[in-house]
């Protein structure tokens, strides 16, 4: 039979499992949470150390202070409130460099328009300027009373019409589309049946930069393959050409891939 020493006993070594217990739980709490710090200021840290070594590479700019330029424009706002306009002190930090005669645009040709300018240095995308470099394939986003940075938890691009990056690369594309001059050149895909869509960044801002006489031409490299199902003679292309600003000319070139 137990006695009342041996029910205390049982007693007082339930009670100290217990504290051990409620311990364990609270060390594994601020575990984690130092873990994730650490974490986050890490992913923090490799984002503004990508940023900076990617700017470097351009010779004779502020890096730093397109920094700063760079996060006023989203840090401390709602993260699907961030407008076009608040990157305009970054472009005007940033501008680009003379390239009259060589710009080139693109819409669904992404891996090809890119492979294409690499391998020389006769035209030259949005991605491969400076702010499009430096920030291309990138994730980022502020947070209403924080001045951080976060690339995590960021909204995607077709979550919300404002996110910060949707709205960097809209507004740098106008940029780059006020920015051609000459004749100017798209690569669009001939394998889908519109190769010229509306609503596509190139139709909806850069195009509608383009003006006369400052843009003399409008060349379409349409890229084809051997089963492509679109040609110059696409509907959507003949509204492409209806759509150019008066006094711009245009011509189009089907060119295998």
């Amino acid at each position: 039979m137990e006695s009342g020493e041996d029910r205390r006993q049982e007693k007082r070594r339930k009670r100290r499992c217990l504290i051990l217990a409620v311990i364990a739980v609270i060390l594994l709490v601020v575990i984690l949470a130092i873990v994730l710090g650490v974490t986050l200021r890490k992913r923090k840290d490799d984002f503004n150390t990508k940023f900076m070594e990617r700017c470097q590479k351009f010779k004779g700019y502020n890096c730093q202070k397109i920094w700063d330029a760079f996060q006023q424009a989203y840090v401390n706002r709602d993260r699907c409130d961030v407008p076009t306009e608040a990157y305009d002190p970054l472009i005007a930090t940033a501008p680009f460099e003379s390239l009259c005669n060589r710009t080139m645009f693109w819409s669904k040709t992404k891996n090809v328009v890119h492979d294409f300018t690499r391998g020389n240095d006769c035209f030259k995308t949005v991605e491969d300027t400076l702010l499009g470099s430096v920030l291309n394939g990138l994730e980022w986003c502020g947070k209403n009373g924080s001045s951080e940075t976060f690339t995590t938890g960021c909204p995607k691009w077709e979550e919300c019409e404002k996110s910060a990056v949707r709205s960097f690369w809209n507004r740098v594309s106008a940029a780059f589309g006020d920015f051609a001059c000459g004749n100017v050149t798209v690569m669009l895909n001939g394998s889908i049946d519109t190769p010229f869509s509306p609503t596509s960044i190139f139709a909806s801002i850069e195009m509608k930069k383009f003006k006369s006489p400052k843009v003399k031409n409008l060349n379409v490299v349409l890229v084809i393959q051997k089963n492509s199902v679109t040609n110059c003679t696409n509907e959507s292309l003949k509204n492409l050409m209806m759509g150019l600003d008066k006094g711009i000319g245009y011509h189009c070139f089907e060119v295998p891939e």
